[in-house]
């Protein structure tokens, strides 16, 4: 299988002069106030109408993304008294609760959400409702409004007081053309977000492919590929043993599949008492709250000493651990539903469920070429989400142009 990777926005930068081009000139600019060029609107709707099937909560809004991806069908649960606003399709939704999460979304469908989400139009004889999302989402707005939130444990704010937010406001023709620019970099953002989403999904059906087919080969027990290896964790009394710079791996370490570092460290004196692994080999969890959800694998990338909540494989000759890496991501599920609940009250993997499992016993050259598959895939995603930052970057750096003060 081969792949074309995207093109990549690495090299882009803001141009420090954007100020001065001939969009961004300011001399028909206007001072105003955010209450004056948009109104909050109040529309009810009962939800058991029939007027309207969807509705949109504050879990479904996400931060910095103007797109609902996600809402709920009327009718599928208990909704309560607070769900009453009425959205039309291109009003815009503001999370009013914990502002700083910058919870902006643009309707695509009508629908009722809950009274502490904002729906708001623009007066569009003054400023555009396609720019308006852009405009909520800038740095000077959303700085206005977790200092003007009040309360501390759930900070809330109140139409009043984001409606004095004051803002240099340009000619429509003008807005035209900067709404045009975010919208266009916002299809690339979205393109970058599909293309992950996509990648991602051919992976793991690459995955389940091969395995569900190499099921019906040769198999041997996951016990049997390798040298299984309990870890550790030296005195905590000793100060001296935790002075180093030898990582010390813990489950909070385990949140990508390679691992470089830890966030604890020992001693050489500390090393001496923990178990040690060398690069290439792989890291599980088998104990913590994390297995309710999550089966945490991955991969040295140096020598490191781990603690007892976790196990380490040396594969040997006849197994890549690539393979058997990817072999644990399709298993995940299988695992996932062995998890038992300790003596403790945290959540457990014991081993002889884990080491009864099987495996395909393929060619080291039948084992690469599905890791190369893959590695091509994930290659795509990586640059995807690497773009999808980059764009990110550059669209937070072309609104603090527009939306600073001069």
């Amino acid at each position: 299988m081969t792949g074309t990777l995207p093109t990549s926005f690495d090299g882009l930068r803001p141009n420090p002069d954007w100020a001065k081009l001939p969009l961004f000139d300011r001399k028909g600019w206007k001072r105003v106030r955010f209450g004056d060029v948009v109104r909050m609107l109040k529309e009810q709707v009962d939800p058991q109408s029939g007027e309207v099937d969807r509705y949109v909560a504050g879990e479904h809004m996400e931060t910095e993304n103007i797109h609902i991806r996600k809402w709920g069908t009327v009718g599928d649960g208990y909704l309560g008294p607070a769900f009453i606003r009425r959205f039309r399709k291109g009003q815009v939704l503001y999370g009013s609760r914990r502002t700083y999460l910058k919870k902006v979304s643009m309707a695509e469908f009508d629908g009722v959400t809950a009274n502490t989400t904002f729906v708001l139009q623009a007066e569009e004889k003054m400023l555009l409702q396609e720019l308006l999302p852009w405009l909520m989402l800038s740095e000077r707005f959303t700085q206005h409004s977790i200092r003007e939130s009040k309360g501390s444990t759930n900070p809330y704010i109140n139409f009043p007081d984001i409606a004095k937010f004051e803002f240099y406001l340009p000619p429509l023709d003008q807005q035209r053309r900067i709404a045009e620019i975010l919208w266009a970099v916002d299809g690339s953002i979205e393109h970058q977000i599909d293309l992950e989403s996509t990648t991602q999904s051919a992976a793991d059906w690459l995955r389940n492919e091969h395995f569900t087919s190499a099921n019906r080969q040769k198999l041997t027990t996951i016990r049997k590929v390798g040298r299984w290896f309990s870890g550790n964790t030296p005195s905590r009394s000793r100060a001296d043993y935790w002075e180093g710079s030898f990582p010390w791996v813990s489950p909070k370490d385990m949140k990508a599949p390679l691992i470089k570092d830890s966030q604890e460290h020992l001693s050489d004196e500390g090393c001496k008492e923990a178990t040690v692994i060398g690069p290439g080999n792989l890291l599980i969890v088998i104990r913590g709250m994390i297995l309710a959800h999550t089966f945490p694998v991955a991969i040295t990338q140096q020598h490191v000493a781990f603690n007892q909540d976790m196990k380490a494989l040396i594969p040997s000759e006849l197994f890549s651990v690539m393979y058997l890496f990817h072999w644990f991501k399709w298993v995940t599920p299988k695992i996932l539903g062995r998890i038992s609940d300790s003596s403790h009250g945290t959540k457990r993997l014991a081993m002889d469920d884990l080491f009864e499992m099987k495996v395909p016993v393929l060619s080291i050259k039948e084992q690469n070429s599905l890791v190369e598959q893959i590695t091509v895939l994930e290659s795509i995603e990586t640059a995807g989400h690497s773009n999808k930052k980059q764009l990110t970057f550059l669209r937070t750096s072309f609104l603090r142009v527009v939306f600073n003060e001069p």
